[in-house]
């Protein structure tokens, strides 16, 4: 089943990962000019109109600015920490500077609540996959992070490796899904013994948390997770 999902990927979506995935690690830079339509078109075997629907939607992400006439010039990945942005943490700060420790590994548990946001019926019934993860900027803990999804039409999540690795993109890559957007809370909380411990922060540390449910391309499908932050080097800023 993951296979079919795997190989009826639009061309343009194939075409669009490869140039995202060329921007993010670095073998277009900033300033930099991708390919001509043309050339795009020759290389991957497809028409124009797939090429222009690929750099359509990485201008949208604002990985590239598109110039009649000049061509496709790369701004590099979204920038700002993306806890509060759609672009998602690695895309954000980058995935050389971003290390993650999945304290627990993704498991199948019963659920009827998600933070602060209600639940169906159908989601309680389907349960949810469950991830713990510690995310280190640069080798400082910054994020600690817990998130349940729910346990619907997900083959083989569970067995998928996390490690410094990017949930958005996993989700989008196998599975189809695509964040849209979301609705978020915001609270100032000060470290309890657990946070001072990932954080390695004092007793009374301020400490932000986020609840957020994020809506996805799949009806009906949601994201929730609730987000720690250690702000001491790191402001956090974008769009939601």
């Amino acid at each position: 089943m993951l296979k079919q999902q795997e190989t009826s990927i639009p061309q343009h979506r194939k075409v669009y990962e490869i140039l995202r995935s060329h921007i993010t690690g670095g073998v277009f830079g900033e300033g930099d000019f991708l390919p001509s339509e043309n050339e795009l078109c020759t290389v991957h075997h497809v028409t124009r109109p797939t090429i222009r629907k690929a750099l359509d939607r990485l201008t949208n992400e604002g990985y590239i600015v598109r110039h009649q006439g000049k061509g496709s010039i790369v701004k590099g990945s979204p920038k700002g920490v993306g806890i509060l942005s759609m672009t998602g943490t690695t895309s954000a700060i980058g995935q050389d500077n971003l290390t993650t420790t999945i304290i627990i590994k993704p498991e199948i548990r019963t659920w009827n609540q998600a933070f602060t946001f209600p639940l169906t019926k159908a989601e309680i019934e389907s349960g949810c996959v469950y991830i713990e993860r510690l995310r280190l900027v640069n080798g400082k803990p910054v994020f600690y992070d817990i998130t349940m999804i729910p346990n619907v039409n997900l083959p083989r999540f569970t067995s998928r490796n996390f490690e410094n690795k990017s949930l958005f993109d996993i989700l989008r890559k196998h599975y189809h899904i695509e964040v849209r957007g979301g609705e978020q809370q915001l609270l100032a909380i000060v470290a309890d013994e657990k946070m001072k411990g990932y954080f390695n922060v004092g007793q009374g540390h301020p400490i932000l948390q986020l609840n957020r449910k994020i809506e996805t391309s799949r009806a009906g499908f949601y994201i929730y997770s609730q987000v720690f932050c250690n702000t001491d080097e790191y402001v956090l800023y974008g769009t939601f």
